[in-house]
């Protein structure tokens, strides 16, 4: 437990530091993103060190529990025959009786507790909302508000740069290709690394990734785009660009941009690979 206490007393200073230093480099249009940004990795850690606790501690207390094996060793301990004289046979007999008979009682218990656990865990399953449905229907009524339909993108690796692709089409008159996208939002990152390095944090080592193995990957693999390539294209484009989301306001970057907003909607629950980006277009 010390520890597991130490350890996350580092962490937490460690992320003090990392973001003091997000925020010394924020500029005035990449403030909203990076506090945003630093609030989510500060629930993150949150989370993850109470998730460690519990399961600290949760072994710590099955540790006390007896175990089946040792149950029956007991058992088969009791049922030997005695090595003491007949004088002291009895006091033999009534001890490891009632031992046994209070494991078994433990075991029961535990058994049917389990059980009871095993049902609440169904029943609170069965009463949670089908997300998927739910963000599915939230944003279908949100496209209605605002006058905006979807044009479905593949999901995959390009969902946010085809998504942005179409965008450039409808309203700027632009044809780039996911690829083409890909190598100016690297290159808007390598020329401004200052702006971009907040959101290059890795949150599992503590420090910031490398912004040029970074964009190497950007540009070669089809590895997922998102606040920080979606940033980046808005400088390149000069526009802002506005993403829809379920049960959120909207997520806005480079709002003072002067080219057409260019309009996307992002699901996390309806995609079984996880996150997914579509063009909005405007309802005719």
């Amino acid at each position: 437990m010390d520890e597991l206490l130490a350890r996350h007393k580092k962490e937490a200073r460690d992320l003090v530091a990392a973001t003091t230093g997000m925020r010394k480099q924020a500029t005035k249009s990449t403030r909203k993103e990076v506090l945003r940004r630093i609030a989510q990795m500060e629930q993150d850690l949150k989370d993850r060190h109470e998730r460690e606790l519990r399961e600290l501690t949760g072994e710590a207390q099955e540790a006390e529990e007896i175990t089946p094996e040792q149950l029956l060793a007991q058992m088969n301990w009791g049922s030997e025959k005695p090595a003491e004289p007949a004088e002291k046979e009895p006091v033999a007999k009534t001890g490891p009786k009632k031992k046994r008979n209070r494991q078994k009682e433990r075991l029961a218990k535990r058994e049917t507790e389990f059980k009871k656990l095993q049902q609440e865990a169904e029943d609170e399953a069965s009463a949670q909302p089908n997300l998927k449905e739910l963000e599915l229907k939230n944003i279908a009524d949100l496209c209605t508000a605002a006058r905006l339909v979807q044009h479905n993108i593949t999901p995959d690796g390009n969902c946010l740069f085809a998504s942005i692709a179409d965008q450039l089409q409808q309203r700027h008159n632009i044809t780039m290709t996911v690829q083409e996208l890909r190598a100016r939002a690297a290159r808007q990152i390598r020329n401004d690394p200052d702006t971009f390095a907040p959101f290059l944090f890795d949150e599992d080592k503590m420090e910031v990734r490398n912004v040029e193995e970074y964009t190497d990957k950007l540009e070669t693999t089809v590895m997922w785009g998102g606040d920080l390539e979606i940033l980046a294209l808005a400088r390149e484009f000069d526009c802002p660009i506005s993403v829809m989301m379920s049960g959120r306001a909207p997520l806005r970057v480079n709002e003072n941009g002067q080219q057409p907003e260019l309009r996307l909607v992002y699901y996390q629950h309806v995609f079984g690979l996880g996150e997914h980006y579509n063009s909005l277009r405007d309802m005719v």
